[in-house]
């Protein structure tokens, strides 16, 4: 019976996932027939025009979270490793209570620290650089790195906990110091889980809405001629959560094809994130097998 009902909700989960994606499916379909692959590729939103091109909007959001990652991997990971393999069961829990209860912390909250705090010490370290305000990709970057970080250090430490501890002491045996097991043995054997963190974690950062949305200056067509250029990174920008959670969702609400063109940009959000949790969940799935 219990097997039963298992399978019951988790069949409704995933009809409830199917319906979702066909109702962005079918209301962006104007926009599709309107744009077609320049809906994804085109640079330039113009909405009263009717030009609509999601790339800013896509860059935005990659290069958002790629660099948030690229700034709390380390910390999370490093503090992952000292927690799992430093400190005594007592403390190690205390400290990975105390991590989690950030990841609960409103996201709008972390938002207005970042107006408060962040953009204007983002704004006086880069000076040189005139920026015309502190609402730019990094400063979205770099509070979203610090809201992704309790997602690593959570995830990382369960990694490197299910390494077995035999391991190590064989190690220990063998003669090589706590530095260089950690090194050796316990970090190889949780890649995969450290590598599940990470994904995860960019998954959250691809979604993260209303803190993106209050420090990342939200321009339009913010697009580099390369993108491989971080002078972007100091100038204001759009994402695609950030669009999404604007004004412009209600002025759209009226016009079908600007209607569609937002949808779209939910369903391509919903494909992003939606692949980067289940590539995440497959790949921590693979390393506790």
């Amino acid at each position: 019976m219990t097997r039963a009902w298992s399978w019951f909700f988790s069949v409704v989960a995933l009809a409830t996932l199917a319906f979702l994606v066909g109702i962005f499916v079918w209301q962006s379909v104007p926009v599709w027939q309107h744009e077609g692959a320049s809906y994804v590729t085109g640079a330039k939103w113009f909405f009263r025009e009717k030009e609509f091109g999601a790339l800013p909007m896509i860059y935005g959001s990659v290069v958002v979270s790629i660099v948030a990652l690229v700034l709390a991997a380390p910390l999370g990971v490093g503090a992952a490793v000292f927690t799992a393999e430093y400190l005594p069961r007592g403390p190690r829990l205390a400290v990975k209570v105390l991590i989690e209860l950030l990841a609960g912390v409103p996201s709008v909250v972390y938002g207005l620290l970042g107006i408060l705090l962040l953009r204007d010490w983002i704004y006086a370290l880069f000076a040189p650089f005139d920026l015309l305000s502190g609402d730019t990709l990094l400063t979205a970057a770099v509070l979203l790195a610090v809201m992704i970080l309790p997602t690593i250090v959570t995830l990382s430490d369960d990694a490197l906990r299910a390494v077995p501890a035999a391991q190590r002491r064989a190690a220990r045996a063998l003669g090589l110091t706590r530095a260089e097991a950690i090194l050796h043995i316990a970090l190889p054997q949780a890649r995969r889980g450290l590598s599940a963190a990470l994904l995860l974690a960019m998954g959250r950062a691809v979604g993260e809405t209303i803190a993106v949305f209050l420090v990342v200056g939200r321009q339009d067509n913010n697009l580099p001629e390369r993108l491989l250029s971080l002078r972007p990174l100091l100038e204001s920008g759009q994402t695609l959560t950030s669009k999404l959670g604007s004004s412009e969702t209600n002025i759209g609400y009226g016009d079908p094809l600007h209607w569609a063109a937002i949808v779209g940009l939910g369903l391509i959000l919903l494909v992003l994130t939606g692949a980067l949790t289940v590539l995440g969940a497959s790949v921590r799935r693979t390393s506790h097998a």
